[in-house]
This record gives C-alpha cells, structure tokens and sequence, in this order.
C-alpha cells in the first residue's frame, strides 16, 4: 500500500511537470511596468538643464507640481527640453500638506547640478527653516544654479540662507511684513500688490497658483515667447482665465 502511494506521487508529479514545461515563461511586474504605464518617464539627459524641485514634509503641492507641470512640457515637434527632478533630504516618503504621497528622485548627497532651483514653502516653516541641512542645500546649490526661484514662504529658506541679500523678493500675501522683519538683508516687496517679482538671477511669487506665473516666466527666459505660449496653450491656461465667460444660457 505504502509502495502504491509513493508511485501514485511520483506519477502525479511527473504529470504536473510536464504539463507545465512546455509553457512560455511567465512576464514579470517589472517588465509589465517598464512596458506600459513607465512610458511616459523622461530619461535623465545630462545635455539639458536640469530643473531641480525641493521637497520636504508639509510641502504645498502645487509648488511642486506647477514647476513640474511646465518645465516637462516638450517643445511642439516633441522633443524633451529638461531634466526635472524632485530633490529631498532623503529617500523617505514625503507627506504633502494636502496629503499627497511623494518619494524624491535625488537626496541632498546625490543631487546632480542644477540650473535652476524651485524653493517651495510650507504653512509652517518653523521646521524648515531651522533645519541646517536644507538651509545648506540652498546655499550650496546657489553656486551653480543660474536661477533660484523661491514660491510663497519659501522666501524664508532664501532668508536663512542668505543668499540674496539686497535682493527684491516676494512672499504669501501677508507674510512681507514678518519676513522683512526676520530678514532684514532682503528688499522684501508688498505682497498686497506685488505678485511676483525678479531681481538678477532670483525670483519669487506670492506661491500656490502663482507658482504658475514664475514658472512660465523662467520658462520663456530659457526658451522663448513661442514655446511659452505653447506650453499655455498645453495647460489649457485660457480655460481656466476665462471660466467665468461661458455662455450660460
């Protein structure tokens, strides 16, 4: 009886064996991924410019994404004009204060070279600001960045790092007042009626959705008015400036 069941296992798995060695090898999630929904990400090409986005918990999203949003564009015949990335202290998830999930693609130690830099902003920058590491990263990418752009309260971080000083800068509506205060050094503008502003290699905007407006600004200084105007016409810009115009009848 024992010998009869050891050879009905034996037969069992021969038959299981077989049946399956002749099937094609299964396709891995990996390969899946790369093949489809990876598409769309743009390859790293060290003969562009690079657009560094700092991140860090608490971040306003749209100061990520809206330089994100532009600065990925491609020009109208589709070729791809940057390298965007998004930079953190390190590997670990940043939160977003809208609850938004994000990993950087770079860390402080692994940063390639920037030409530009999008310093956004937090409600609560306390944290940010005195954080020495961030507050380095600032001032040291400030020797090769062509253009620094700080969005909203991430003028602060332009503050503690000291690297415009004597420069007119912008801030939240409501924030000129304190960050001249704090930063004394800074020609900070009325935010009440200022709602970005550029003073040599550095600009500032008011932040959230006027994040767009410095955004599109820089662009068209390192393209042209053309591609510009493309890459708002992408955006469907006009849409959203005229969303109160719709017939309604």
């Amino acid at each position: 009886m024992l010998k009869t069941r050891i050879y009905l296992s034996l037969i069992l798995t021969t038959i299981f064996f077989g049946c399956n060695s002749d099937k094609p090898a299964s396709v891995s999630e990996e390969s899946v991924v790369s093949d489809t929904t990876a598409k769309h990400i743009k390859p790293f090409n060290p003969n562009l410019p690079t657009i560094g986005l700092l991140m860090y918990d608490g971040v306003l999203t749209t100061e990520v994404t809206a330089a994100a949003d532009v600065f990925t564009k491609p020009s109208e015949s589709g070729e791809q004009l940057f390298n965007v990335i998004t930079i953190a202290e390190s590997k670990d998830a940043i939160v977003s204060e809208e609850g938004l999930t994000m990993i950087a693609d770079y860390t402080f130690a692994n940063c390639p070279k920037l030409e530009v830099l999008f310093v956004p902003s937090a409600y609560d920058m306390w944290e940010q600001v005195h954080n020495e590491r961030i507050v380095d990263f600032i001032r040291n990418k400030n020797n090769e960045t062509t253009y620094t752009v700080s969005n909203c309260a991430g003028a602060q971080l332009i503050g503690a790092s000291g690297i415009a000083k004597g420069k007119k800068i912008v801030t939240w509506i409501g924030g000129g007042k304190q960050l001249q205060i704090d930063y004394p050094e800074l020609l900070v503008q009325d935010d009440s009626l200022v709602t970005y502003v550029e003073d040599g290699k550095f600009s500032s905007s008011n932040g959230n959705l006027a994040s767009y407006i410095s955004s599109l600004i820089l662009l068209e200084k390192m393209t042209s008015p053309e591609h510009r105007a493309f890459v708002e016409s992408y955006l469907y810009l006009d849409r959203l400036q005229d969303w109160e115009t719709e017939d309604k009848n």
